[in-house]
This record gives C-alpha cells, sequence and structure tokens, in this order.
C-alpha cells in the first residue's frame, strides 16, 4: 500500500515527511517502508499480531534476527506465531486518505508446529518435506479482528475482535467514513465507522464473504457490492479451528452469491 505522510516519528522521536510503503506481512510484522528513487528504504517495523520468530530488527536495515529455536531442521518440531497463514493473508488492507489510517482483516493468537522430514520424490504427490499442524495460544478468547493504525503516527487506533470466528475479509474503505468487511464464518457482511470502529449495520448472507466489497454510484445512489462465497483458505482454517476446539467453528455453506447494497 502506497501512502504519502504528512510526518512520521521514529523510535528515535525524529519526525519527518516521506514517501511511505506500508506492507502487512505474513510473518505478523507491520512494515513502514520509504520510496526513493533508488532502493526501498527501511523506516520502522511493529508487531500487530502475536509472534515469536523475530527476536530483533536491524535498526538500520530492518533485517529480522531469528530465534535459532523457531528453526525448522529436520527430524525436529518447532513452535512458533503467527502460523503459516500469518497474521494476514492474501485479503487487501484499506487505506482512506481522511482518516489517514490504514485498515487491516488479521488473524490474532494463531500458531503452528512444523516439523521438517525426509522425503521422496514421487510424480504427481505433494513433496513439501514436512508436516503442520496450526493452534490456538493458550489463553486467547478471540481469533479474528479488524485493525485501524494511523499512518502519521505508526500507532494503532482501535481493534474491533470477533470472539468465535477468523477474518479472511478484504477491505473496502469509503468516502463516506465506512469501512465495509466480511470474512467472517457467521456469513455476515459488516459496516464500521472509519474513525471509532463503531460496528454500525450487518447483514447475514448465504456464505462466507472472502470476495472483495466494491463501491459504485448509479443515478445518484450510492451502492456496496461484494461476492459470498467460502472455501480454500477458509475453510482451511475453519476445518482445524474446530479441530482445536471441538464445536466452536462449525462448517460454513458455501456457494458464490453476489450481494448489493444501497447506502441510504
Amino acid at each position: 500500500m502506497r501512502s504519502r505522510r504528512r510526518s512520521w516519528s521514529t523510535t528515535s522521536g525524529t519526525a519527518r515527511r516521506l514517501r511511505a510503503l506500508i506492507d502487512v506481512a505474513r510473518d505478523g510484522y507491520l512494515w513502514f517502508l520509504e520510496r526513493t528513487n533508488g532502493p526501498i528504504g527501511y523506516v520502522e517495523g511493529t508487531p500487530y499480531v502475536k509472534q515469536n520468530v523475530f527476536k530483533s530488527l536491524d535498526p538500520k536495515t530492518g533485517r529480522p534476527e531469528i530465534d535459532p529455536l523457531r528453526k525448522p531442521a529436520t527430524g525436529k518440531s518447532v513452535d512458533f506465531c503467527p502460523s503459516l497463514w500469518g497474521g494476514k493473508n492474501w485479503p487487501p488492507i484499506a487505506y482512506s486518505p481522511k482518516t489517514r489510517m490504514i485498515y487491516i482483516p488479521a488473524n490474532e493468537n494463531l500458531c503452528a508446529s512444523f516439523a521438517a522430514e525426509n522425503v521422496t520424490y514421487t510424480p504427481g504427490g505433494r513433496f513439501t518435506g514436512a508436516t503442520g499442524t496450526m493452534h490456538i495460544a493458550p489463553g486467547a478468547d478471540h481469533i479474528g479482528e479488524v485493525q485501524a493504525w494511523n499512518v502519521d503516527t505508526g500507532k494503532r487506533t482501535w481493534t474491533h475482535m470477533y470472539a468465535n470466528s477468523q477474518n479472511w475479509g478484504p477491505m473496502l474503505a469509503t468516502g463516506g467514513g465506512l469501512v465495509f468487511s466480511g470474512g467472517t464464518n457467521d456469513r455476515k457482511f459488516h459496516a464500521f465507522d472509519a474513525s471509532t470502529g463503531k460496528l454500525l449495520w450487518e447483514y447475514p448472507t448465504n456464505s462466507g464473504i472472502t470476495g472483495q466489497p466494491s463501491s459504485f454510484s448509479v443515478d445518484g445512489t450510492q451502492y456496496v457490492a461484494v461476492q459470498s462465497g467460502w472455501g480454500v483458505d477458509a475453510r482451511g482454517m475453519q476445518t482445524q479451528l474446530n479441530n482445536a476446539r471441538p464445536g466452536k467453528f462449525p462448517d460454513v455453506p458455501e456457494g458464490g452469491v453476489i450481494w448489493v447494497f444501497a447506502i441510504k
């Protein structure tokens, strides 16, 4: 995501204007980078979900120091957070130039175990050389989140939590001060106040929503459209969550339907 920052205060307390890149990565870190005419510059990295792989970041380059206990090896099982699905996977974030915030569909408290093993290649078969299992961090009271971060300060502004669902919902921020997202196993489409995070509206659809919402205007009426249709990674995570906590994450109906809502 690209953003023009009016100011940026680093951990050293120095404030300056820069042209920024922001990467919300699967490694659980929110990376603030600088666009230049040459190499991309490192500004700051901060975890946005639970992580235990990086012990520290080089203050100049951002290169992480990896905890040796989290490095996989043949015949050895390691635990790490976040899971292979990450704190955020492919569903895109949204940015509002009015609120100066980015909106992240995050998954918190998800970890995994990973065991490397010798494997013989067989045409047409899996050739990963490892087995892995996702698990929920001890004491976790929720999984899915919508996070809002101010791009000028680099600080989190608000968080909406889903107690019994992951979040696989791409985000949409509108000029009218709303943020739309699905991604939850209750099949609902949600609208939040972009500034405060207050849940303003929700509507149950036929399935879980992993499609990208879009907004358009026809004859003076503003619409929001989104495809509802659960599957693939969202379904796979749902299965593993239900294995970890039986009965808490039941199956979600599948099937693709496009829903269109009018904003009045």
